[in-house]
């Protein structure tokens, strides 16, 4: 080695490699990491005088048009599927779930009559609601917690929400089939079951159990209960 123009002795293992190299040493980087990393994270696995940014940019330059490239998450950096690729990354799987009469009279009385509490729907359907059947459909995204009443007890309301709406293609509360359209569909009763509300959905009746939001069944409502949830 060659002494430099100061006296200091030039050592080959901390000078930064070729850039194309660097190049090579973030790709490396990258692919192997589980998420996107910042160039401050980069440059502290790298050589010593690596220039970061300049690598990057010749990276990503590299990678425009393949099928993954270079993208900047936030302050950090990924290699990801191709915009016009992520279409091969989907799979589309179909699952048929069926609800039982009780969720789907649940999901009927909260749809005409909301905001509603469950005292009013277990008032509507004549039976009180099982835990199971409110509990299914807000896992669908169908039902949401609404805002409580400022009666006695805060009881709490429930709403449809917008995945309901798009599920079943309306675009708002207001586009809701009426009543004879959901009697021709087969999802109501001709006949209210005894003792129901004036206003309430025709055949709110008891649920027929063993269907999905029905796994305990319905039963007589508890005066006790209330609209405490």
């Amino acid at each position: 080695m060659n002494d430099n123009a100061h006296g200091f002795i030039a050592d080959p293992s901390f000078m930064a490699p070729p850039m194309p190299e660097q190049e090579r040493m973030i790709e490396a980087v990258l692919f192997a990491s589980t998420g996107p990393l910042t160039a401050h994270e980069i440059a502290a696995r790298l050589p010593r005088g690596c220039d970061v940014a300049e690598a990057l940019a010749g990276l990503r330059r590299r990678y425009e048009g393949r099928g993954v490239e270079l993208r900047r998450a936030g302050d950090g950096w990924a290699f990801r599927t191709a915009p016009d690729l992520g279409f091969l990354m989907n799979r589309e799987v179909v699952e048929s779930r069926k609800l039982s009469r009780a969720a789907i009279e649940t999901l009927a009385i909260v749809a005409y009559h909301q905001p509603v509490t469950r005292a009013e729907i277990e008032e509507i359907r004549g039976v009180s609601v099982s835990s199971g059947t409110l509990d299914t459909l807000i896992e669908l995204g169908w039902v949401r917690l609404g805002r409580r009443r400022m009666t006695p007890g805060r009881p709490a309301t429930y709403v449809v929400t917008e995945g309901f709406l798009d599920h079943f293609g309306l675009a708002s509360e207001g586009d809701l089939p009426g009543l004879s359209e959901l009697r021709a569909a087969g999802l109501l009763d001709n006949r209210p079951p005894p003792g129901a509300m004036p206003g309430a959905l025709p055949g709110m009746g008891y649920g027929t159990g063993g269907e999905i939001g029905d796994e305990t069944g319905d039963q007589a409502p508890d005066p006790a209960q209330g609209d405490l949830i």
